[in-house]
């Protein structure tokens, strides 16, 4: 990743949350505990601090990871998870905001132009996603990691009660 530009902070101990530990109990019921559930290797990336990184730079991390994942000397399977929320607000006074139709142009982008997100600033993602909706980041690194083809297996989109507009997909790298 260093070589790819992108210093990279290592810890021993990382507290992680519901955006780790969800995703694990629903693909490996049982986790922790579960003897079958793999080795997992948490990203974190700033989606609360401004300035939190663009969508551009959260895509090209994903690249990076991507030759990172290649040139390890073993032929493993590897998943990556890009998990968050699409657009919400939890507080202020745009609280409980949701734009469906953003978050279903990200998801129909985020297989076929994954690029054309890029395009979209910081200041428009916090307006057309709300606060919490720069999540997608995480999203966009998981897309840079499955190389420039994909091949969407699955997709779900639902608003729960919770206010957060939730995506679910399966994308399998076709390169």
């Amino acid at each position: 990743m260093v070589e790819q530009e992108f210093d990279i902070t290592s810890c021993q101990e990382l507290a992680v949350d519901h955006g780790f530990v969800v995703p694990m109990q629903l693909f490996w019921p049982g986790a922790p505990d579960n003897p079958d559930m793999p080795r997992a290797i948490p990203i974190s990336a700033n989606t609360v601090q401004h300035p939190i990184p663009t969508l551009k730079r959260a895509l090209d991390f994903g690249k990076a990871l991507r030759k990172a994942i290649l040139s390890y000397p073993e032929d493993i399977k590897v998943v990556v998870l890009g998990t968050g929320g699409l657009s919400h607000q939890l507080d202020g006074e745009r609280a409980g905001f949701i734009n469906k139709e953003f978050d279903q142009y990200c998801m129909e982008k985020i297989v076929t132009d994954p690029e054309a997100l890029t395009k979209i600033s910081r200041r428009e993602l916090v307006e057309k996603a709300g606060a919490q909706g720069t999540e997608f980041l995480m999203w966009m690194m998981m897309r840079g990691a499955l190389g420039d083809k994909v091949r969407p297996l699955h997709a779900n989109y639902h608003i729960p009660i919770s206010n957060t507009g939730a995506g679910t997909m399966l994308l399998e790298c076709v390169d």
